[in-house]
């Protein structure tokens, strides 16, 4: 006897092959194409004028800021959206709604609202700046600030990639290794901490990767002074607005390459620490 053909399953979309078409016609208007005439732009330069720019003070100096703050930002961030997630998990407590609707605030504040606000609030006649003014803690208009700015955009990322990882852990687990006599930081080192450390270090990533290129929360802040308080981006508008579109070029080059490299290494490590890798 003849044996039919199984028919195909009915697909929402079409096939292999077109739907990769579109995704590299996609990824190619949208990413690929404007990251290259970077690239080509920054060409127009020979070696010795390219690395002139680059490695300008005033540059390195932009490098070492935006960086840095943008790292210790996506490192509290990583705590601390730790310690949110897991109290919007775990505890019910009156407004925890609306708790966990301001989480979500840096998301839909315009970034310029954001910088004015924060400026407002942590100046020396602002309403926290005046408290920390006595202690001779300066926040608006130094690298304090930048840091500040960048953690309150990048607290949203680790929340919420975190939180549904915390919803899918089962509490018996910990209640059975409590009831084994296992001690808290024992409970957390042994079983959730594996659980969610993939998670951590995507939240991270994204919270890092967001901070480098953070500008408008910044620009108000920060008082960008060169060589104190002045961050890679807001250094490449001011090229840009001074015509010098190669050297702009040049600048961005080198923030995406570093910036390619260091997302590369973190996302080895999270495969690295993926449960059955560590």
């Amino acid at each position: 006897m003849r044996m039919m053909p199984r028919s195909r399953p009915p697909r929402v979309l079409p096939g292999f092959g077109l739907t990769l078409g579109f995704s590299l016609a996609y990824l190619g208007l949208i990413v690929l194409i404007p990251l290259a005439m970077a690239f080509l732009r920054a060409f127009n330069l020979d070696w010795n004028e390219f690395w002139a720019i680059v490695t300008a003070p005033r540059v390195l100096a932009s490098y070492r800021l935006t960086f840095g703050a943008s790292l210790i930002a996506a490192l509290i961030n990583t705590g601390f959206g730790l310690i949110v997630a897991w109290v919007l998990v775990r505890y019910p407590f009156p407004g925890k709604r609306l708790i966990d609707a301001l989480v979500d605030l840096p998301f839909a504040l315009p970034t310029a609202v954001a910088g004015i606000t924060l400026t407002t609030l942590y100046a020396g006649n602002g309403w926290i700046g005046q408290f920390l003014k006595p202690l001779d803690i300066k926040v608006a208009f130094t690298p304090l600030g930048v840091v500040v700015a960048l953690t309150f955009i990048g607290l949203p990322f680790v929340v919420r990639t975190v939180q549904p990882v915390l919803e899918d852990l089962e509490a018996e687990v910990e209640e059975a290794a409590a009831s084994l006599g296992a001690r808290r930081w024992q409970i957390f080192q042994r079983i959730i901490f594996p659980a969610i450390r993939p998670a951590l270090l995507t939240g991270f990533t994204l919270a890092f990767a967001r901070a480098i290129g953070e500008y408008g929360s910044v620009i108000f802040i920060a008082g960008n002074l060169p060589m104190v308080s002045e961050i890679t981006p807001l250094l490449i508008v001011s090229k840009l607005e001074q015509y010098d579109y190669n050297g702009a070029a040049a600048v961005a080059v080198v923030m995406l390459v570093l910036s390619f490299l260091l997302l590369l290494m973190i996302n080895l490590l999270q495969r690295w620490s993926r449960p059955g890798r560590g």
